[in-house]
């Protein structure tokens, strides 16, 4: 049966698979709750913000109050009738995430005692919901991220950082509403409230969450708007240090005056508040995976998941997987599946590629004369900031790019795998997917 299907399209098709088992149209729906006996307000943020918010809608009854604000990635929004979808700047944070978060903040201070909070966070919410702390401005904040990314600093350090720096992370989008409620009752709240006392509260608090991130945490899958927050400010500046991080004027002073308890930090675990707050996981790198196994073993591909959480360097990663498969003895095909997380360190001077991109060079110049298929994409669409997914590499990469006289090895080292890859016609675009698990590849041997 494999043999009837052309690798290229076996590949292609195990990618859209992936995507397809964390689509929140699907994977969404079956946590929904009850509507409570008042309101349901709906936030939250992420580059699946929109499609899980027109999720909601679709399976929420109508005649149940329903409304809201979801901020997601450009081009990654979708038309909605309840909940309001607002379009965003990431990896950098703009001025139309920071006034949609602030927003949100607003409405959930204004939830009473018989609401519902019900978050919805994905990948990417971190710089979609950035709304800076009091004395940072957005432009400290977006010269703090853009200099994290290019240290290579990983995405827990990067939210270590960023939660210390934005109104709604490190749980205080959870904190907010639950502490209106303590401390702010109105007539009819009364007999729930004692000031200061967060367990008097009877406020729900519930947040769907699409993982894009190794290990499935929520305090690091967006920065954890819901969820309470184990690191502190001296975290973040020792982060901060470790990536050689010059700071701004207005991060200096506030992560400093943090660290010595002149200013409060992010709730901690074990705060009573949280104890009504529930971050549930839907959909992660793992079940993608496990789907697109089923897909390959469907058509007669023996498939083995190595990792879920990889997150190397790309090339690092790349020549590990070459590695394996050189290893393994050549046999009945065997599709090899990882996903994760890997990272680039860019040099100053560089093209253009996102992480899959490399892996994909990386990974075609290690595997040399050994014959393999494989695929490395964003299972967002969009690899980095450029408008591919990933990349397709087929037994003949190097010797087609040698024919073009395309140099492999000097494109890699100045991080230029897309203009690799596009000589080549083995960009994979998909547009944007409108949910977000990370990275996916697939390499397929014993198909030569």
């Amino acid at each position: 049966m494999a043999g009837r299907t052309r690798p290229r399209d076996l590949l292609l098709e195990s990618f859209r698979t992936a995507v397809a088992a964390a689509d929140p149209a699907h994977c969404l729906p079956p946590h929904l709750p009850a509507p409570p006996s008042g309101r349901t307000l709906v936030v939250g943020g992420g580059k699946a913000a929109a499609s899980m918010a027109a999720a909601v809608e679709t399976h929420w009854p109508a005649n149940a109050p329903l409304s809201g604000l979801v901020v997601t990635r450009y081009r990654h929004g979708l038309p909605t009738r309840r909940i309001e979808v607002v379009e965003a700047s990431h990896p950098l944070p703009d001025g139309r995430g920071e006034s949609a978060a602030l927003r949100m903040l607003e409405m959930a201070r204004r939830l009473g005692p018989d609401d519902l909070l019900l978050a919805l966070i994905s990948g990417g919410g971190s710089s979609l919901l950035a709304a800076p702390v009091e004395g940072v401005t957005l432009k400290e904040l977006r010269r703090v991220t853009k200099a994290l990314l290019h240290a290579g600093a990983t995405i827990h350090d990067i939210n270590t950082v960023r939660k210390h720096l934005t109104r709604l992370s490190g749980g205080r989008l959870a904190q907010a509403a639950l502490t209106a409620m303590a401390v702010a009752p109105g007539p009819q709240e009364d007999r729930y409230a004692t000031a200061g006392n967060l367990s008097a509260s009877p406020l729900r608090v519930l947040a769907l969450i699409i993982s894009d991130v190794v290990g499935d945490d929520p305090i690091h899958i967006a920065s954890g708007p819901c969820a309470p927050d184990p690191t502190t400010c001296a975290d973040a500046l020792d982060r901060l240090q470790r990536s050689q991080v010059a700071l701004p004027a207005g991060v200096k002073r506030h992560l400093e005056a943090c660290a010595a308890g002149l200013l409060d930090d992010t709730p901690k675990p074990g705060e009573p508040g949280f104890a009504r707050v529930d971050n549930r996981v839907i959909a992660n790198a793992h079940d993608s995976l496990l789907a697109a196994a089923r897909y390959f073993e469907q058509h007669g591909i023996q498939a083995l998941v190595l990792s879920d959480s990889v997150s190397s360097d790309a090339q690092a990663a790349a020549k590990q997987h070459a590695a394996l498969a050189q290893a393994l003895p050549r046999r009945q095909p065997l599709a090899l599946i990882s996903g994760g997380e890997t990272t680039v360190t860019l040099r100053p001077q560089h093209g253009r590629g996102g992480r899959n991109s490399e892996y994909g060079l990386a990974l075609a110049l290690a595997l040399g004369d050994r014959p393999a298929w494989a695929i490395a994409c964003d299972t967002d669409g969009i690899d980095g900031s450029e408008d591919n997914a990933g990349v397709l590499v087929t037994p003949d990469t190097l010797a087609r790019a040698r024919a073009l006289g395309i140099g492999a090895e000097s494109l890699l080292a100045a991080h230029d795998s897309h203009a690799f890859f596009a000589a080549l016609e083995d960009l994979v675009t998909s547009g944007p997917t409108r949910t977000n698990v990370n990275d996916y590849r697939a390499l397929l041997l014993g198909m030569d």
